[in-house]
């Protein structure tokens, strides 16, 4: 097996372990999932937040980002309200009790990662961290959308 093969394996093992100890926690903690807390914090974060804009920065495709936002919908915790410039198109808001729920899970969410990896030195998390952002960049100049 090549070494970028390895590479590979070793990230993808490592993220789907991760993301699913900091999902089961945060169900735990706040009833809500790691998938939703991303969409609600890009709702959040992003003025005038489109679907368009959740699914380009995942990298999912607009139908699955509109299905999530359904669920944020039905839940309570997010609103769609017309563009005021597009009619085909809806802006994203959190209800209060969204943003409240929000407000919780981003410290929720940074003390559970923070216990994840803990047990790396500073060190190579600041170079992990480094190595993932200029690959992270480079495909997405590669394929803006990531859906390649």
């Amino acid at each position: 097996m090549s070494y970028a093969t390895e590479v590979f394996i070793d990230l993808v093992r490592v993220e789907t372990r991760l993301y699913n100890a900091l999902n089961s926690g945060l169900k735990a903690e706040l009833g809500l999932g790691l998938g939703q807390f991303e969409f609600m914090e890009i709702i959040g974060r992003v003025p005038g937040c489109r679907v368009l804009d959740i699914a380009r920065e995942v990298a999912i495709t607009v139908g699955a980002a509109s299905k999530g936002v359904d669920r944020l919908e039905a839940a309570g915790w997010c609103v769609r309200s017309a563009h005021p410039q597009d009619r085909r198109s809806s802006v994203l808001g959190l209800t209060p009790e969204g943003a409240a729920l929000l407000a919780d899970a981003r410290p929720a969410v940074e003390r559970q990662a923070a216990a994840l990896t803990a047990g790396v030195p500073r060190g190579e998390l600041d170079a992990m961290a480094a190595a993932l952002a200029a690959l992270r960049t480079a495909l997405e100049r590669r394929s803006p959308a990531g859906t390649d």
